[in-house]
């Protein structure tokens, strides 16, 4: 019901806004000159949650026109990590259920996956957007057999404006996703930091080429 799908993504949402403004007991893992990555374990499943950090060469209208969860966004061009993204019902204008495929990572030892996800976009008096998912089932997604189905927790991306720098954008990322299938924990340990440090990389390469 779209009700319930809607309370989700708000949930997912706020918990996003509380590990914002929860700085205790990150420990940093990962720092490039494009983010810092830092993580603690999740308190939503047996896993860790993840936080990237970092400030983008572009207006966080700019930013947000990369990463928005949209179908035909940008993000399926430049995030290497997003083969498919679809938008399987819209619950309202700003609550949408998408299907996000993977491609194979990590050396093929993490085969393609398949999320579905109950997705938020807001927007805050401060100009902060924010893109909030967590995963739901729905009947038009059962899962095949071709992919393994994974399971995003509140996850998503905060674009905060810089202060004084209308052409910055501070992006705060957090990622926290039970990738499924029988994988070595180290795999996946390794596989998130190096995966989100790509993304910042990637994304400030689109970034910039949307104002080229």
């Amino acid at each position: 019901p779209a009700m319930e799908g809607e309370q989700r993504a708000e949930e997912a949402a706020e918990q996003l806004r509380r590990y914002r403004r929860d700085p205790g007991g990150w420990s940093g893992c990962r720092s490039t000159g494009e983010v810092a990555v830092s993580w603690r374990p999740s308190a939503e499943f047996a896993g860790n949650l993840y936080r990237g950090e970092g400030i983008l060469p572009g207006s966080p209208r700019d930013v947000w026109e990369c990463i928005k969860p949209v179908a035909g966004g940008l993000r399926t061009k430049w995030d290497q990590n997003v083969k498919d993204f679809e938008v399987i019902e819209a619950l309202s204008d700003t609550v949408s259920v998408c299907r996000t495929t993977t491609p194979s990572a990590f050396m093929r030892i993490i085969s393609p996956r398949e999320f579905v996800d109950v997705v938020v976009m807001k927007q805050y008096e401060d100009g902060t957007m924010l893109s909030a998912a967590t995963n739901v089932e729905h009947p038009l997604c059962p899962p095949r057999s071709d992919f393994v189905r994974g399971f995003n927790y509140p996850c998503g991306c905060l674009c905060i404006p810089v202060p004084g720098e209308p052409d910055k954008t501070q992006l705060l990322t957090f990622f926290q996703t039970d990738l499924g299938g029988y994988l070595p924990q180290t795999v996946v340990d390794s596989f998130f930091p190096s995966s989100i440090s790509g993304f910042y990389s990637n994304l400030t390469k689109a970034v910039k080429a949307l104002k080229a």
